[in-house]
């Protein structure tokens, strides 16, 4: 079950709980009575460069270059 982090709007308060996704979201702060507000963090994986396109598999023979022989 996933884990939401959730912050008071009124008295600051922040905490998270592990709820299912089908529960509703949490409303009300414990701590008083405010209004709570999800808080979303930086996901876990994060993917840098390129990318991945279908071009990365193919080898450098394959790039469209011909060469001519006398």
């Amino acid at each position: 079950m996933p884990t939401y982090e959730y912050r008071c709007s009124a008295c600051q308060h922040q905490f998270e709980i592990v709820q299912s996704i089908k529960d509703d979201a949490l409303t009300t702060c414990p701590e008083c009575g405010g209004e709570l507000r999800k808080v979303f963090g930086l996901p876990g994986i994060v993917l840098k460069g390129g990318g991945f396109y279908k071009t990365d598999s193919r080898s450098s023979s394959d790039s469209g270059s011909s060469s001519s022989s006398d």
